[in-house]
């Protein structure tokens, strides 16, 4: 007997994948003309286009479970060296701030819960790397 597919796991909440590309290409542009952040940025990401789409497929992973991405958030975070726990808040103020501008407010608001989730867990441990010395990947 043949088993059926597997259900597809349903999205966290309602986005479209075209929703995400623009969220990411919106902050992305904010990004790179922050004080701040962009030149931490800049630092790091030599191909904006193939750095977009890498983000855009966390995301879509993260909210679509489309398992399209394959990266290691917290390894790259904590490899580029010059990224600092405060910087997080800088980043989540300026991705909620495109969220809003960008989603209806109950799409932005359930994004912007998860992007924070995240960002503490990569703030706790590049704030852990910073104190000790030692990064821990999880």
């Amino acid at each position: 007997m043949t088993q059926p597919p597997a259900a597809a796991i349903p999205p966290r909440f309602a986005v479209t994948a075209e929703q995400i590309d623009r969220v990411v290409a919106t902050f992305y542009d904010a990004v790179r003309r922050h004080p701040g952040l962009g030149p931490v940025f800049a630092a790091h990401v030599r191909d904006w286009p193939a750095h977009e789409a890498k983000i855009a497929r966390f995301w879509r992973n993260a909210i679509l479970f489309e398992r399209c991405y394959d990266g290691n958030p917290m390894a790259a975070h904590l490899a580029a060296g010059d990224v600092r726990a405060p910087m997080f808040d800088v980043w989540l103020g300026l991705f909620d701030s495109v969220l809003r501008l960008e989603l209806p407010a109950e799409t932005g608001a359930a994004w912007s819960a998860l992007a924070h989730r995240i960002g503490r867990g990569l703030r706790m441990g590049v704030a852990d790397r910073d104190s000790t010395g030692v990064p821990r990947l999880g």
